[in-house]
């Protein structure tokens, strides 16, 4: 993806320390303090624009959510839909998705989204995926007992990948849609990218599952 740079971007988010956190790690077990109230904590890695992390807590006032994204001139597009919203039950961490556990403690979060994530289609770049079982491994980890991870993509290579890659890590699929927008699935909130793929008739993948020992 192709990223417009936004030279106000930075000063955007330190005019805005009340909805991106600028200190993660002093948040670490406490993040319900970034809350108005106490409820199950959702995060979604790579949050892009924002559509859907900004829909969903618009649609689910009763849990609160994280949208993670690293790339600043990405970031601000989640920044500019808060900044509207004003929503209480959302937050922005400025962070890579790989570095998790130096931000959440174990048992933090009830539920993690992937959402269209980069394939990384070369197989010398597999670890780089973001349901690699490395990553599985940090998601398990912040995950509370019976906590969920929610993927979604338009890539059928990587959905087949993450699929052998969750069963070989002895996880739990609950639900597996082949083709979202044909199902009887309800209160699906698109991405932006979501919204793009399908316009042309591309399949969208989706899965829900868990770890076995939770």
């Amino acid at each position: 993806m192709r990223v417009r740079n936004k030279p106000w971007a930075k000063e955007l988010i330190e005019k805005h320390p009340e909805y991106v956190v600028t200190d993660p790690e002093a948040f670490k077990g406490r993040w319900q303090e970034r809350f108005e109230q106490k409820q199950p904590l959702h995060i979604e890695v790579g949050s892009g624009k924002g559509r859907f992390i900004v829909g969903m807590a618009k649609a689910h006032p009763e849990n609160n959510y994280i949208a993670i994204e690293l790339e600043r001139n990405v970031l601000v597009s989640i920044l500019e839909k808060q900044i509207d919203a004003q929503l209480p039950n959302l937050q922005i961490l400025h962070v890579h998705g790989d570095s998790l556990m130096n931000y959440f403690t174990e048992g933090e979060v009830a539920l993690i989204y992937l959402n269209f994530s980069d394939p990384w289609p070369k197989a010398r770049h597999a670890k780089r995926r973001l349901t690699h079982k490395t990553f599985l491994e940090i998601y398990e980890a912040i995950l509370a007992p019976g906590g969920e991870i929610h993927f979604k993509t338009d890539n059928r290579g990587l959905f087949e990948y993450s699929l052998v890659s969750f069963s070989e890590y002895g996880m739990r699929l609950k639900q597996v849609w082949l083709d979202l927008h044909i199902s009887d699935y309800e209160g699906n909130i698109m991405t932006e990218y979501e919204e793009k793929f399908s316009s042309k008739g591309q399949p969208i993948y989706r899965l829900e599952a868990m770890f076995s020992n939770k």
